[in-house]
C-alpha cells in the first residue's frame, strides 16, 4: 500500500495506491492522522489505484471525514472503481462523502 500527502495551498491532495486492507491499516492510519485535523483545508482523496479496501480502511476515511467537518472542511474521494464503489454504497457510505 502506498500513500502519498501532498499539502497544497487550500487543501491536502492524498493519494492511495493499492490495497487498503486491514494488514496495511495501521501504516496508513499514522501516515494520514494528520488529516484529522485539517486547519479548515479540504481534502482531496484519490483513489484511481485504490484496488480495495477493508473495514479499516473505512474507519480510517469516516475519521478524517469527520475531523474535516469539524473545521469546517470537506472531503472529496475521486476515481473510484466498480469495486470500491460498491463498498461505500453497500456501507451506506457513499452519501457521506463527496465523490468526483
Amino acid at each position: 500500500m502506498n500513500t502519498t500527502i501532498e499539502q497544497l495551498e487550500d487543501k491536502f491532495l492524498v493519494t492511495l495506491e493499492g490495497e487498503l486492507d486491514t494488514a496495511a491499516a495501521v501504516e496508513v492510519e499514522q501516515q494520514l492522522q494528520p488529516l484529522y485535523k485539517t486547519g479548515g483545508r479540504d481534502v482531496i482523496i484519490e483513489c484511481a489505484k485504490l484496488e480495495y479496501i477493508a473495514s479499516s480502511g473505512l474507519r480510517i476515511l469516516i475519521s478524517i471525514l469527520k475531523g474535516a467537518k469539524a473545521g469546517g472542511s470537506k472531503v472529496v474521494l475521486k476515481n473510484l472503481n466498480e469495486d470500491i464503489q460498491s463498498v461505500f454504497k453497500l456501507t451506506g457510505f457513499i452519501s457521506l462523502f463527496d465523490i468526483e
